[in-house]
């Protein structure tokens, strides 16, 4: 049954992600971006955390689930209205992702679960929460800090380091020390800056 549960759930998150008309090209295969995002999380996280039991498995794959629903511009263009929209956006996730799971027929303790590490509730003091942010900080390292550096060419170095520490303040001790072994391919382009703002950090 559970793992019949895990199997429909997967499904239905997949599902869900690939409705979304935002497109991305990743090794020459035309992807929903999305459900892009939410592959290269499950890889992460298996990387990372092979560990990691379903609930951790699903929370993953929800990370950004019908993300573009809840566009940015839906808010005002200031650090207030981006709080609200971060706020909005870890709410539309995890009442989502739980809906999703009961009709995969999950019971409401694995829901509650996987939504509240959705939703972002209790950062550093829930451990599934926590592991989740790792796995985005690490993809977000690897695959999105170069499309995003170029799309914001008039960042001096100074913004980069504090956009840098910012995901990197959100990461574990020991996502951290993985980035730092070598698990993680940092943009070549960006790597002498990334490395001043981590040796900066500590």
């Amino acid at each position: 049954m559970t793992k019949q549960c895990f199997d429909k759930a997967k499904a239905l998150i997949d599902a869900a992600n690939s409705e979304d008309p935002n497109r991305e090209i990743s090794e020459g295969k035309d992807w929903p971006k999305e459900l892009l995002y939410s592959h290269r999380m499950s890889d992460m996280l298996e990387r990372y955390a092979p560990e990691a039991d379903d609930a951790m498995k699903l929370a993953v794959r929800a990370q950004h689930i019908q993300r573009w629903q809840s566009p940015r511009s839906d808010y005002p263009m200031n650090r207030k209205g981006y709080h609200q929209w971060r706020a909005g956006l870890n709410k539309f996730h995890a009442e989502t992702i739980a809906d999703l799971l009961a009709k995969a027929g999950y019971e409401y303790q694995l829901i509650d679960r996987v939504s509240r590490a959705v939703g972002k509730k209790s950062l550093k003091t829930n451990p599934d929460s926590q592991l989740l942010e790792d796995i985005a900080g690490l993809v977000f390292f690897e695959y999105y800090l170069l499309d995003f550096a170029d799309k914001h060419p008039e960042y001096d170095e100074r913004k980069w380091i504090d956009i840098i520490h910012k995901i990197w303040r959100k990461m574990s001790d020991r996502a951290h020390r993985y980035a730092l072994a070598g698990h993680i391919k940092f943009p070549d382009s960006l790597a002498p800056t990334i490395q001043k703002a981590i040796t900066e950090y500590h």
